[in-house]
This record gives structure tokens, C-alpha cells and sequence, in this order.
């Protein structure tokens, strides 16, 4: 049975005094939970600080982005390396916003990926399609694409260290959400890629979160199928109430 995982990616907001009460407040309100994932994304100037706090308890720091060397003259990134350093464990990769406001390409995941993995990082790597793209009937053809572009090169051994996040990019920041058996579709259609790139028993261990706009009203209906592992939760986890409700779904 695949080991559920509940994220937090705090994106760009929040003070360092807002973040450290956040996860001050959480490791108290989550301790007593071991049959899942938990994992807090700040931002980059957050995350020794975060770390500090929670060192030791169930809950795991992830970083919202990384370049994938290991250092040179890159100004304003952050490297696999440095990331390691301040405590982490988890990686985004390839977010919807990263792709749309900054020109990543796949090809670009694909070398972040391979990075994480050499520096023990398990990367959290999204994909998803635009409004425009569902209602043209491309959706499947788009996640076909950033499965393939996203993941070549690895062997089974790497992939099977790698999360997936199918964000919905129509349904993040939007207040709309796909039903849950909207996004089960695509996972589903997620692992039958993943079994013909590789194989049947490596696609049903992969595990995907859903991240298209996860609440506290709607995360019991989405956890509830068969194909969704969890979630990568935006607005909802910057408080300790919602995000810790989501973290404890039924």
C-alpha cells in the first residue's frame, strides 16, 4: 500500500516570525501522526530556521525549487547542495508557476530531477494542464508529454524514488477544483504512462498527490480514491488549523 503524503508549499509568502509560529504550532498539533508523509515547503530564506524547529519530529522540510548544479556563478539560485545543508528532504520541481512565469521546459525538470536524486532529495515533480488545454481536449496529450520529457533517462530505480504532483494549473489559486474523480482520471492515466515508460509494479508504488486547490472541505472526498496518494496543498497550509485538518483526512 503506497504511504500517503501531505505537503505544504507556502510558496511566497509569510514573515520568518509568521513561519517559525506555523511550524511551532504544527509539530504540536501533528506529532501523534505516523501512518503518513508530512512534509512543509517555506521559502528559501525560511528553511534552516524551519528545520531547526522541527528537527526530530515527524514533520520534513522541502524547498520550492533548485538549480540542479551542484555551484558555480548562477546568481539568485539554489543549489541540491545548499539545500541538503539547511536540513532538507523534499524538493518541488517543476511547479505550474515555475513553468509559466519562468520558461522551465521539461528538459529543465528532467536535469532538476536527475540532480535531487544524486543528492539524496526526493523531488516532489508536478504536471498539469492549463484551462486552455482542458477545454481543448489536450489534457491527456499534456501530461503524456511532461511524464516522458520530465522523466527521461531514469532508470526504475530512480523513479520509484520520485513523487508526482498532477496540479491541475485551471484549479490552483482559483477556487475551483476538479472533482475527485477528475483528478483519479488523470492519475490513473499518470500510472498507465509510468507502467509502459517502465513497468506495472513500479507505476502502482509511484505515488501522486493531487494539488489543485485542496481544502479542508474537500480533502476527505479526494484522499478517498484509489489513485490519488495525497496532496500538495498551497493557501489552505499557511494556517496550522486547515493545514493540519488536511493532514489528518478521513
Amino acid at each position: 500500500m503506497r504511504r500517503p503524503i501531505i505537503a505544504g508549499n507556502w510558496k511566497m509568502y509569510l514573515t520568518l516570525s509568521g513561519a517559525l509560529d506555523l511550524v511551532k504550532d504544527l509539530k504540536e498539533r501533528l506529532k501523534g501522526i505516523a501512518d503518513r508523509d508530512i512534509v512543509v515547503i517555506p521559502p528559501f530564506t525560511y528553511l534552516h530556521s524551519c528545520h531547526k524547529v522541527l528537527e526530530g519530529s515527524n514533520i520534513n522540510i522541502g524547498a520550492q525549487d533548485m538549480h540542479w548544479e551542484k555551484e558555480g556563478a548562477f546568481t539568485g539560485e539554489v543549489s541540491p547542495f545548499m539545500l541538503t545543508d539547511c536540513g532538507c528532504k523534499f524538493c518541488v520541481i517543476g511547479h505550474s508557476e515555475r513553468r509559466a512565469y519562468f520558461h522551465e521546459t521539461d528538459e529543465m525538470v528532467n536535469k532538476k530531477i536527475k540532480s535531487a536524486l544524486i543528492y539524496g532529495i526526493i523531488p516532489i515533480c508536478c504536471i498539469g494542464e492549463t484551462l486552455e488545454q482542458r477545454e481543448a481536449d489536450q489534457t491527456f496529450d499534456v501530461i503524456e508529454g511532461q511524464v516522458r520529457g520530465g522523466f527521461a533517462g531514469l532508470t526504475s530505480g530512480q523513479m520509484g524514488r520520485v513523487i508526482i504532483a498532477y496540479e491541475p494549473v485551471w484549479a490552483i489559486g482559483t477556487g475551483r477544483t476538479a472533482t475527485p474523480e477528475q483528478a483519479n482520471e488523470v492519475h490513473a492515466f499518470i500510472r498507465g504512462n509510468l507502467a509502459g515508460l517502465f513497468d506495472t509494479e513500479l507505476a502502482n508504488n509511484v505515488r501522486i498527490q493531487y494539488g489543485g486547490s485542496v481544502k479542508p472541505e474537500n480533502c476527505d472526498d479526494l484522499m478517498s480514491q484509489p489513485d490519488i496518494d495525497g496532496a500538495l496543498v498551497g493557501g489552505a497550509s499557511l494556517k496550522a488549523d486547515s493545514f493540519a485538518r488536511i493532514v489528518g483526512f478521513k
